[in-house]
């Protein structure tokens, strides 16, 4: 199963209030609105603006905003800014692994795996998130029951 870091999950809850917000937030306003440790919250923060996923402004006004529209911050995005690649196995990208004999054919589930979950990550917007409308084939994916469990 697909597994999401703490500071992936963070990140892109902090960020969806941002999207939301359209307005610069502060690391307290964030950890308060999605009841995330403060502490743990502004080093992903630092991070994000580090990668150059977020703005941070000081003075009264001050806090963090997105650095690009929330159209343009895919979920991918955020992965990659803190946990690198998407699918691997076993830590290595699965076009860099030699499967032999009657195991041969698993390289091309591990690219199959990559390229359907680029196409979900990489499709959902922070945009998508805050506006609770998805694009049409995660809606789709979605709306079947048996993805519920």
């Amino acid at each position: 199963q697909m597994r999401l870091s703490a500071r992936v999950d963070y990140a892109l809850r902090a960020m969806s209030e941002l999207a939301a917000a359209n307005a610069p937030r502060t690391v307290e306003q964030l950890s308060e609105a999605q009841r995330l440790p403060n502490k743990y919250l502004e080093a992903i923060l630092g991070e994000l603006r580090r990668t150059g996923l977020l703005r941070s402004q000081r003075g009264p006004e001050g806090g963090y905003r997105l650095a690009r529209p929330a159209e343009a911050i895919s979920i991918a995005d955020v992965i990659r800014a803190l946990d690198g690649e998407l699918a691997n196995v076993r830590g290595s990208r699965p076009e860099n692994l030699a499967y032999i004999g009657s195991a041969a054919a698993l390289q091309e589930v591990w690219i199959a795996l990559r390229a359907s979950e680029r196409a979900i990550l990489e499709g959902v917007t922070l945009a998508h998130v805050v506006s609770g409308e998805m694009p049409k084939p995660v809606a789709a994916l979605v709306a079947n029951p048996s993805a519920w469990s």
